[in-house]
């Protein structure tokens, strides 16, 4: 579905990701862990493309049904030319757009895909589904929003858009537990099966409700470690130093 090609990246003079290869399939979910600092954050705004990162010669990014390098290298196209190809990003932080609602964001971002009634139609459904407050439908997105309430319309954008590949940047952080299982079972219920799930976390309560099916461990820029239930558990038990490379 996504496919890394020996990617290695660097912001400004730092060389902040060395050489990773790795396909993602469709359909399934992974764990992107790590401690922090470990670029897990840098290879989602690699694979989304930040205008700050800078590529190695060598790097590929290729995404489609081919899972080889002939499905075409992504790693020159721009953020928005990305979106367009099925790649979105949920932020660690999300920021604000003073004067902008999140219907007006997605009246844009779906207008040749949805009729306005239908789409806001879709968008009280789901911030039900969510307990999202109405008031917040109205407002600057994420202006003066709790960390619970930021996380929950970046879930609810994900659904409405219905990436092929999904990346959630901490989507755990500032989260309380029932609104972190809302969000988990909201993405699984409604995002196409054929998704592609990434969840970036140093955490491993996240993992319980995602559940994922792979659990990839980075250090130092590097992917050092793959594995399923085992590796979790492992992590849990003893943490990100006791993980061989």
């Amino acid at each position: 579905m996504l496919s890394l090609h020996n990617l290695s990246v660097s912001i400004g003079k730092q060389k902040i990701l060395d050489d990773i290869s790795f396909d993602f399939q469709p359909g399934k979910t992974y764990a992107l862990m790590g401690p922090n600092g470990s670029g897990k954050s840098t290879l989602a705004s690699a694979i989304m493309g930040h205008p700050e990162i800078i590529y190695s010669r060598a790097s590929k990014i290729t995404i489609g049904k081919k899972l080889d390098r002939r499905s075409g290298n992504i790693k020159n196209l721009s953020a928005d030319k990305r979106a367009k190809l099925g790649i979105f990003l949920s932020f660690q932080t999300p920021l604000a757009l003073p004067g902008v609602t999140v219907f007006a964001l997605l009246r844009l971002a779906l207008e040749k895909q949805m009729d306005p009634v239908t789409l806001h139609k879709q968008v009280k459904k789901y911030a039900t589904e969510l307990h999202i407050k109405d008031e917040l439908l109205t407002r600057s997105l994420n202006d003066g929003f709790s960390g619970g309430e930021k996380k929950k319309l970046e879930a609810l954008q994900a659904v409405l858009l219905a990436p092929q590949f999904a990346l959630f940047d901490e989507i755990d952080t500032g989260v309380d537990v029932d609104a972190l299982k809302t969000i988990a079972h909201f993405l699984k219920k409604h995002l196409p099966k054929t998704t592609t799930l990434v969840f970036i976390t140093h955490s491993t309560r996240l993992l319980k409700y995602i559940r994922p099916q792979e659990v990839l461990v980075m250090k130092g820029g590097r992917l050092v470690k793959t594995g399923g239930s085992l590796l979790s558990q492992k992590i849990e038990k003893d943490g990100f130093d006791e993980i061989e490379v």
